[in-house]
């Protein structure tokens, strides 16, 4: 190798160390338990992995973190050892189908509010570590708005808030939306209907969110399409596989394929908000503000 193609090469590394690549952080929320986040976070990162995106899914979901499970990994370590020093962020990751590396989560993350200047600057080093392989992060937050929540999907760029024909999951998904743009300045939402029986449902229960939020809030909602009903999504998670991957031909797997896609062509972020470890350093700054989480 010429002298000049080694120093344009060690420029290329400085360049990725100082600027990497813009990552995708994506928290996928919904307010009301049962409306399938999970099955959404996991089947979307496969999906998006299966392009050839470089996907990280956090099981954020902390008193029922079940993505492992779901997956039928088996994890010995998680984010709480991480967060100890006993590991590397690397070393905890379990790859599941299509390459989609999956973060254990664990009640250690809850703890955050609690941990020393020397334990935040080692969990945003451990994922900065991490960045420059990284194209996407997926996040599956628990249900309801907890604090844990409220700091997980601000510190994120983009919000899936997931809605389901139900009474009560139309209500929690404008609390969540509701308290992300009243306390927290959240202005932007992407809605994904999810088990609709058509695709004129799925377009309805938008509506439905566009009505309530043009009267109260002040918040720009975007229509991200519709998961359906089917019954291949419920073989699939007994057999705990991903339906995209056990039944690559169902309805419902076209559907989180042509959702990834759209995920694909969101607009890139730029400058250090689109940073791996300034998404670390937002949330850890979010969760420090309120004490106890």
């Amino acid at each position: 190798m010429r002298m000049s193609e080694q120093i344009e090469d060690q420029a290329s590394g400085l360049r990725r160390m100082v600027n990497p690549d813009p990552v995708r952080v994506i928290a996928v929320t919904g307010g009301k338990g049962g409306v399938g986040k999970t099955n959404i976070a996991v089947n979307l990162g496969v999906a998006m992995a299966e392009m050839g995106r470089r996907v990280m899914l956090l099981d954020a979901d902390l008193g029922l973190a079940n993505i492992d499970v779901v997956l039928g990994l088996h994890a010995k370590q998680n984010l709480s050892h991480v967060m100890n020093g006993e590991c590397s962020l690397e070393e905890i990751m379990v790859t599941g189908p299509k390459g989609l590396k999956v973060i254990p989560g664990a009640s250690g993350i809850q703890h955050m509010a609690e941990m020393s200047p020397a334990e935040h600057a080692g969990l945003i080093h451990a994922f900065s570590e991490v960045a420059n392989d990284v194209d996407v992060l997926l996040i599956d937050t628990a249900a309801g708005i907890s604090d844990l929540v409220v700091s997980f999907s601000r510190a994120a760029q983009e919000q899936i808030v997931v809605v389901c024909d139900e009474p009560a999951s139309i209500t929690d998904a404008y609390a969540i939306i509701k308290l992300l743009n009243r306390e927290h300045g959240v202005s932007r939402f992407r809605i994904l209907s999810n088990m609709v029986k058509s695709v004129q449902e799925g377009r309805d229960l938008y509506n439905k969110m566009c009505r309530v939020t043009d009267q109260y809030l002040d918040v720009m909602l975007s229509y991200m399409g519709s998961i359906p009903f089917d019954e291949q999504l419920r073989k699939a998670v007994k057999s705990q596989r991903p339906v995209v991957d056990a039944y690559p031909r169902a309805r419902v797997s076209q559907a989180f394929k042509n959702l990834a896609k759209k995920a694909d062509n969101w607009p890139v972020p730029t400058g250090v908000s689109g940073d791996l470890q300034f998404f670390v350093e937002r949330l850890i700054q979010f969760s420090s503000q309120y004490g106890e989480i």
